[in-house]
């Protein structure tokens, strides 16, 4: 029977965790589920048993690699729970989940602090302007340190607090490290709202929490936190909230009065703060140890925003007018398309509604294609396939649901009611870096594998193919990216291929800009003509290529299909540069046309328009490398050996800093991909195992005349 979903919006909290990899976000996970009852017994990420980390590849390798929606209850509220890798190849799946997600929850080491991606989700929230909390995961290492790990968030996520905000303790850590730490080893937090201490049963997997006065020796720190608390929530001139303005009074008289103020006071302010994003409550616990989670979950309900706190999605009708909706389920539905999977049984797709209602059995309309898709049921959907889909009777303004089997609906499109259009704004994805050639070792399974890497495609909006010389060439963020790609083809597809040694995705850029005239007057032996004027330069916007047309079809009437040929024929031919990489950041703009009404043709306007770019392209095009951001954190005496290492590969350094402790160093760097293929295991081997390494895409960077020279085979 389906369920239904009829639920008061203001208890709901579309929630992302969000990390670096390896700070302990899938256990974290596996905790809130466990506590809150979704599971009964704890998985573990070693064992490969965790919920969200179902795939065989994400339990083979201990990692999470793509975002797993998990709905549960805890304390009245429905909490819809979005696991999102860590790794820098899988940056997309945090990048959609983002998209429609409502607040966040982002999980540090507590002893390793701010990590490269760490920076790289904090800045993806920030372009979403997604509320969020800091959670200080693993408390009980050795070295973990709660004050380091604070201050590395204020300098390097939040420098200016003045405009990014400020993370704020609600939560702190009774002593750090483990049993074996030289100081008081971590066991339990201070909770800052209510002053009171909590400690976690290890018999029961820290279910049963038991509260109690803080203790003596931790008092002081305590009071010295909340009075940061208490200072940060009373110093922002909100005054357009009359409620915060009342309880700054209120909160600052009880101050002045040295009375306590009511916790459910301090809550709502701390609520009104976090929603705004003048302040991110920070928390500390332990996941493996099983401390500090259900203070974690009861923040979720009481600081971050429900469907209701998010400002009103906003589009644009069929005119180009802008068009709002608000999370309400009396206005027009609109929902977008954030995630879509294979399954064998009709791939599935995943849908935040913005407003109104999805229903069963309803046309729902796609306005960037133009299209309508058949809507037979709506579901709710566990992080594990196996486990099944939970058919539901609607999907209200605020929910996340599931549908199977749309037609022509990919990642970033909208869906909505045909009466009332809305196109919202699609989701943008980076530039896959790293190319790899293809092929299967039977020749008849050519047909399977290109419909298999067409899935894949479906799938994974960062996963690009292309057939070049004969050659099936697949694109994505890394070299785990596309390894993973391949085990999902001889997996889940029974393919055995064959994949070539991986290689850079350069790129092509305009040296300067050119405006021609082209003319054709004949096709092959048979008279034709077209004339186009057109301008090329450099223009960068959220898209590669763009193509304009702004010929004035009054003074000139030249036919619309003509000029829509001759767009589309320029768009598809700076797809491939005359190196044949795609180009970056060009833009053509259709000046001016004329056509002979006798012999005039689309063939001929694409004629036209293909030797108008070879024109504008001929030794006018550099080519662009892939440069990685890449962030090395080792032990002091191994430093000497990596810098060399980073310098004979081209990079260049940008930072190196100390650890508080003296024993660390973090060295930050930009270096080009094509020297980065086999560097994670050299890194290991200079440094004895001991140092870390991250990287992320940074930008793109003229390459050398030799890189030129050795792929033109010189």
């Amino acid at each position: 029977m389906a369920k239904n979903t009829g639920v008061d919006l203001t208890r709901v909290r579309n929630l992302g965790v969000i990390a670096h990899i390896d700070a302990g976000k899938t256990t974290t996970t596996e905790h809130l589920l466990y506590y809150a009852g979704a599971k009964h017994k704890l998985g573990g990420v070693d064992e490969g048993t965790t919920d969200t980390d179902y795939d065989p590849e994400e339990q083979a390798r201990g990692i999470t690699i793509y975002s797993a929606c998990v709905p549960f209850e805890w304390a009245g509220h429905t909490i819809n729970l979005i696991d999102t890798p860590g790794h820098v190849d899988f940056t997309a799946e945090v990048e959609r989940s983002l998209r429609v997600l409502d607040g966040a929850v982002v999980v540090f080491d507590g002893q390793k602090g701010v990590e490269a991606q760490s920076e790289t989700v904090w800045r993806q929230a920030n372009r979403y302007g997604v509320p969020r909390m800091v959670f200080v995961n693993k408390m009980d290492v050795v070295g973990a340190n709660f004050a380091r790990t604070l201050e590395s968030v204020r300098s390097r996520l939040t420098p200016n607090p003045e405009e990014q905000g400020r993370p704020v303790p609600i939560i702190i850590p009774i002593g750090s490290g483990g049993a074996a730490d030289s100081r008081t080893p971590f066991g339990g937090v201070i909770d800052l709202i209510e002053m009171k201490a909590k400690f976690f049963d290890a018999g029961d997997f820290g279910k049963t929490v038991r509260i109690a006065d803080i203790p003596e020796e931790n008092l002081a720190e305590a009071q010295e936190y909340r009075e940061q608390l208490l200072d940060a929530i009373t110093d922002h001139d909100e005054k357009d909230l009359v409620a915060t303005a009342a309880l700054k009074d209120l909160i600052t008289s009880a101050r002045l009065e040295g009375t306590e103020a009511d916790p459910a006071k301090l809550r709502q302010l701390v609520r009104e703060q976090c929603l705004a994003r003048k302040i991110y409550p920070v928390l500390a616990g332990s996941g493996r140890e099983h401390i500090g989670i259900q203070p974690l979950l009861d923040a979720v309900t009481f600081y971050l925003p429900s469907p209701l706190d998010r400002p009103a999605v906003v589009g644009t009708d069929a005119k180009g007018k802008e068009q709002k909706r608000k999370p309400d389920p009396k206005e027009p539905f609109c929902g977008l398309v954030f995630k879509a999977s294979w399954h064998p049984n009709g791939n599935r797709f995943f849908i935040r509604v913005y407003s109104g209602v999805m229903k069963p059995n309803m046309r729902a309309y796609n306005p960037g294609k133009d299209t309508k898709e058949n809507v037979a049921k709506l579901f709710h959907v566990h992080a594990d396939p196996a486990r099944g889909l939970e058919e539901v009777e609607n999907g209200p303004a605020g929910d996340i649901v599931c549908v199977v089997g749309l037609k022509d609906t990919v990642t970033g499109d909208t869906l909505c009611e045909t009466a009332h259009p809305i196109l919202l704004e699609t989701i943008t994805f980076a530039e896959a870096v790293v190319s790899q050639s293809i092929e299967p070792e039977s020749g008849a399974d050519k047909d399977k594998l290109a419909h298999a890497l067409e899935v894949l495609q479906l799938e994974d909006p960062t996963f690009k193919l292309k057939v070049s010389e004969g050659q099936t060439v697949m694109s994505g963020m890394g070299t785990l990216h596309l390894e993973v790609k391949r085990h999902r083809l001889e997996r889940d597809f029974r393919l055995k291929v064959r994949a070539y040694p991986p290689r850079v995705s350069f790129r092509e850029m305009l040296k300067a800009p050119r405006t021609v005239d082209v003319k054709v007057e004949k096709l092959g032996d048979k008279p034709a003509f077209a004339e186009l004027k057109v301008s090329f330069t450099n223009f960068k916007t959220d898209k590669p290529v763009s193509v304009f047309n702004v010929v004035n079809t009054d003074a000139n009437p030249v036919p619309v299909a003509f000029l829509a040929a001759a767009e589309k024929a320029l768009f598809d031919s700076l797809q491939t540069g005359e190196l044949g990489y795609p180009m970056m950041n060009a833009q053509a703009r259709l000046l001016d046309a004329k056509f002979d009404p006798q012999v005039s043709t689309e063939d001929a306007f694409v004629a036209a328009a293909i030797r108008a770019y070879r024109e504008a392209t001929q030794d006018n095009v550099q080519l662009l490398e892939p440069i990685m951001k890449v962030t090395v954190t080792t032990p002091n005496q191994f430093v000497g050996s990596i810098l060399g290492d980073l310098t004979r590969r081209g990079g260049q350094i940008d930072a190196q800093e100390m650890s508080p402790n003296g024993d660390m160093v973090e060295l930050i760097s930009r270096v080009p991909l094509r020297e980065l293929f086999t560097y994670a295991n050299e890194v290991r081997s200079l440094s004895q195992g001991r140092a870390a390494m991250g990287m992320e895409p940074h930008s793109y960077e003229p390459a050398p005349d030799s890189v030129l020279r050795q792929l033109m085979g010189e």
